[in-house]
Formats: structure tokens, C-alpha cells, sequence
């Protein structure tokens, strides 16, 4: 690899063999260095390839102005999320998951720990996503020797719920509030306790997440299936007036119009839901 710019003395900018531009990370791998100068491969701790140029610009003022072992620590969390829950990520993980990481180091250097509200919603709907934060927060323990605590695995979190579903963090921090929020009308309508350990609670739970993807991410269903939701409506009355309750309390919160093919497929899964919990009484 040829180099093309020294950030510091542990990061640098190069062009591969195929002439794009990567972000290189190793401990001392700009020292002596210069532009145009070939890069000893035993150097080479982590090759960053982000697409996106202004992304990539980002990353690389941020590495900038970080110790080495921060930005490390943010690469072992990833590298843990995609290798052990096969995680599917935004590359803005790599910016925002960094510059978390550090600013909460530096927070709690100043003894400061703010409360996570979500803490709970978090734990309970997005349960691979909080693993992820915990292992972070040993991770963090192991190398630092600083307890972040349960808060923060919920905060981290977080970065990973934005980057899986592509959404602004101001809106991750909205889902998990819209999700118990929408369980909430399923069992007054219906009178019930969800099995949160069937299968059916489980695929209810994923279709929630990713229909509110897809109301942030304005990438919604159109109507192209009217006679299949109008037998719907005809063959499970109950479940389509709950879904249609559920659809009026998401257009309210996110001012977005709904289609009637979403709530066709929100009412077969709270059918299926609604199955298991009575099979059980």
C-alpha cells in the first residue's frame, strides 16, 4: 500500500492495490513515514474501506484527535457485533460508535453518569443489540479498568439499533418507546400477556422494528395489495381494528401516513400472537 497522508503516528491514509483510498490503523504505523513512501504490511493493525467520501473524511478527523486505544476498543466492539451476532451495519458505526466511545471515557474520567432511560425497553426488545453493550462495558473494564455499568451497555446499544436500521439516533432513541407503546394497545385490546418466549412474540417483535424502519427511512409498503387487506379485514375484524389502532398511534407520534398494506401485515402477526397466548389459557 502507498501512503497518502500521516494523521498521526498511529493512523494514516493510503491507496491500495486497486487505487482506493483506505484508512490504516497500527500503533506507531506513521512514525518515519512520509507521502508516497510503500507501507510495511507488519505495520498494519485494522484497514478501514468506507465508501462514502464524506464519511471517510469524518473517520479520519476523528482518529485524528483520539488515543489509539480508544478508537481500538470501538473496532473490537464492532468486529464483536458482526462476527458473533452476524450484524449487518451502517459504516457510520465506525464515526459515531468511535466518538461515543470516547467521549464516555472522558465523561467518566470527569465522574459523570448520566441515567439511560430506555435502559429497560432496550434490554427487553433489543436483546442481541444490549449483549453487544455489555460486552463492550467488560471490554472497556479489562483495558481501562473503568465499570461503566448497565447505563451505559444501554447507550451503546444504541449506536448499534442506528446502524443496523439506518436511522438517525434521535430516532433509535424513539423506537424502543413506539415498541411498548404499540404492545401496550395489542393487550388492552385483547386482554393478554404476550409469551415473550415463543416464536410468534419474537417474529411480532422483528416486524415491529422493521416497520418502524421503514416509517423513518420514508420506505413504506404502497397499497398494491387493497384485496388481500380488504379479506383480511373481512376474516379477523378484531386483529384489523387493533392494527388500525396501532397505525392511528404511529402516524400521531412520527407524522407519517401509513398504507393499508402495513396494517394488513401488522394484523397477521397480531393473529398469530394472539393464537399462542389463548392456546395457553
Amino acid at each position: 500500500m502507498v501512503i497518502d497522508k500521516i494523521i498521526n503516528n498511529n493512523v494514516i491514509s493510503a491507496f491500495d492495490e486497486n487505487g482506493k483510498e483506505v484508512v490504516i490503523m497500527g500503533r506507531g504505523i506513521g512514525f518515519n513515514q512520509k507521502a508516497g513512501m510503500t507501507l510495511p504490511s507488519e505495520k498494519i493493525e485494522k484497514i478501514f474501506r468506507i465508501k462514502s467520501e464524506s464519511l471517510n473524511e469524518q473517520f479520519k478527523e476523528l482518529l485524528a484527535n483520539m488515543p489509539l486505544e480508544h478508537a481500538q476498543i470501538s473496532n473490537a466492539i464492532i468486529s464483536y457485533a458482526k462476527t458473533t451476532f452476524k450484524m449487518k451495519l451502517s459504516q457510520c458505526i465506525y464515526i459515531t460508535l468511535t466518538d461515543h466511545i470516547n467521549f464516555a471515557i472522558e465523561r467518566f474520567r470527569q465522574n459523570i453518569h448520566p441515567e439511560n432511560a430506555l435502559l429497560w425497553e432496550i434490554r427487553r426488545f433489543y436483546n442481541q443489540e444490549y449483549r453487544v453493550g455489555t460486552y463492550a462495558v467488560q471490554l472497556i473494564k479489562e483495558r481501562l479498568g473503568m465499570d461503566m455499568g448497565e447505563e451505559e451497555a444501554g447507550f451503546i446499544a444504541l449506536h448499534f439499533i442506528n446502524a443496523e436500521y439506518d436511522t438517525t439516533l434521535n430516532n433509535a432513541l424513539m423506537i424502543p418507546n413506539l415498541i411498548e407503546g404499540i404492545l401496550n394497545i395489542v393487550k388492552d385490546e385483547f386482554n393478554l400477556e404476550f409469551d415473550e418466549n415463543s416464536l410468534h412474540y419474537e417474529r411480532f417483535l422483528t416486524h415491529l422494528k422493521f416497520l418502524l424502519q421503514r416509517v423513518y427511512r420514508h420506505e413504506l409498503l404502497s397499497d398494491e395489495e387493497i384485496e388481500l387487506a380488504n379479506m383480511m379485514k373481512k376474516k379477523y375484524p378484531q386483529e384489523y381494528d387493533c392494527s388500525r389502532k396501532i397505525i392511528n398511534y404511529i402516524e400521531q407520534q412520527t407524522k407519517t401516513k401509513i398504507s393499508e398494506e402495513e396494517a394488513m401485515y401488522l394484523s397477521i402477526h397480531i393473529r398469530r400472537v394472539r393464537i399462542v397466548d389463548d392456546d395457553e389459557e
